[in-house]
């Protein structure tokens, strides 16, 4: 090969192994999952050997989507999110430890926790805005739980959902009643007020008894409508006899025996 030759042939060669390498890079890149796919401020890591996807702080304000199904640890403290859907957490089968604490959570719907119950074994909800939630949203759930720093109603629904989780240790103290159905519980820990009141008891009996007042209330009106039904016959009756006393001797006598039979 001549030395003019080599000249030409080099451009040609630099040009074919960029374009290889322009074509590798491509097919690297379709590998990895895009980064814009993750929500500004959330990353996966992995800590202790568990794979982890952190969201802490991202300004959420809702559960993020395309969460990586492989995650083992969640992380969405510190957020704005308001509530949890129906099937909020479904796509994450290997999910142990989730961390929801400091949002601004008000309402679980039922079946949010969905598809966690098998391998979930932490769940935080502490510092929220959890006034009363059903004990359904938790159903199947063997999580210890910390619910912790929320303003709770204190009644027998809150008594209900208690006696249906496990709390996570050290928690128990934090549920404090914000307000209750008895205002001599307010500021106290709820399990301390449970040790000496059934809320669901109380509320079982105030029902009976505004139900025994509902059907003494009706009975009475029915007794009353009763009453006023005879005595007014009774009235119409004795109107119908004085005037029939008015009328002459023969036309009386049979008109009497008509109003007779007809009272009978």
């Amino acid at each position: 090969m001549t030395a003019a030759q080599g000249v030409l042939l080099r451009p040609i060669t630099m040009g074919l192994l960029l374009q290889s390498l322009f074509l590798l890079l491509l097919l690297l890149g379709s590998c990895l999952p895009p980064a814009a796919a993750f929500p500004k401020g959330c990353y996966p890591s992995e800590e202790e050997g568990l794979k982890t996807f952190r969201c802490s702080n991202a300004q959420l304000t809702e559960v993020p989507r395309d969460i990586p199904n492989d995650t083992n640890k969640l992380y969405l403290d510190f957020n704005q999110i308001p509530f949890l859907p129906r099937d909020a957490f479904r796509d994450l089968p290997l999910l142990l430890e989730l961390d929801l604490s400091h949002n601004a959570i008000a309402r679980i719907e039922t079946g949010a926790f969905q598809g966690l119950a098998e391998h979930l074994h932490s769940l935080d909800l502490s510092s929220n805005r959890l006034v009363s939630v059903s004990k359904d949203a938790f159903s199947n759930l063997k999580a210890k739980v910390n619910l912790s720093n929320n303003p709770w109603l204190c009644d027998c629904r809150l008594q209900e959902l208690i006696r249906a989780v496990e709390l996570a240790a050290d928690s128990s103290g934090g549920i404090v009643c914000d307000s209750s159905t008895q205002e001599e519980h307010v500021g106290k820990a709820f399990l301390q007020v449970i040790a000496n009141t059934d809320f669901c008891n109380v509320y079982k009996k105030t029902t009976d008894i505004a139900m025994l007042v509902t059907m003494f209330g009706w009975f009475a009106m029915v007794i009353s409508y009763l009453v006023y039904y005879v005595r007014q016959n009774q009235e119409d009756a004795r109107r119908h006899l004085e005037y029939l006393k008015s009328l002459p001797s023969k036309q009386r006598r049979s008109e009497e025996s008509s109003t007779i039979s007809t009272v009978v």
